[in-house]
Order: C-alpha cells, then structure tokens, then sequence
C-alpha cells in the first residue's frame, strides 16, 4: 500500500463481504467487517458496489451498519452523485474488492494483508475445554 495516501475502495456485497446467498443475505466472510473498519479507521473511503436496488440494497446496508460499518458511498463514486444518464457508471475507486475477479475472490486476509501491510490477528474461539489451558 502506498503511505499516507488515503484510498477509495469499491467493496461488493454477495460473496464479498458476506457469503453468496442473493437475495438473501449471507452470513460475513472472515475478516470481512474487521478489514473494513480499519480501513476507515485509517481514513480510507469505502463504497458499497453491488448489484442490489431498492428494497434489497436497503437490506444490505442496514445489514452492514447492524455490523458497525457505514459507507462513504453507496453505488455512487461520493455520496451527493446523481445518476442522470449522462455519465459514466464507472465510479472512482482505487481498488475495487470483489468475488467476481480474474482468479476469484482472494479473501479478506489476503486483501488485510495487501492493503494494510500485515495480517490479522486470528482470535481463537474458546471452546468446552478452554479451562484446562
């Protein structure tokens, strides 16, 4: 990643952050919100890109805020963007983060990794047993 350049990242939502289950919503692919929320934390700008409309978008981003993240954009390239036609639905982004890529979807770890320069944490989940330790 480059230092101290804030970036704009375009994130899907079936596949990618959480599990393909279209339409209805899948459970969070690991390390999918912890990445995200460091990457804001960072000051980089997220921007929900999905297929999903109306009701079904809704759902998306109340799921996501339910999680605790909260996009810059949602399918627009800043938040006051009106799609009239007459330009381009490309949005700006840096990076775009989807399931759908040359090769598949990499993972959060990988793209943990990639864009913030070390893995993260895996926290072991305690079981029955954990007492013994």
């Amino acid at each position: 990643m480059l230092p101290n350049k804030h970036l704009i990242i375009a994130i899907d939502f079936d596949g990618t952050i959480v599990e393909d289950a279209y339409p209805n919503i899948g459970k969070p692919m690991i390390f999918a919100f912890e990445t995200m929320k460091k990457l804001q934390s960072e000051g980089h700008r997220l921007i929900l890109w999905t297929y999903r409309t109306e009701k079904k978008l809704q759902e998306a981003v109340d799921f996501c805020k339910q999680q605790g993240l909260e996009f810059y954009a949602i399918n627009k390239s800043y938040p006051e963007e009106e799609f009239d036609g007459k330009i381009s639905r490309k949005i700006n982004a840096t990076f775009f983060v989807d399931d759908r890529n040359i090769g598949g979807f990499i993972g959060w770890t990988a793209i943990h990794k990639l864009l913030l320069n070390y893995e993260p944490e895996i926290k072991k989940k305690k079981g029955f047993f954990s007492f013994l330790k």
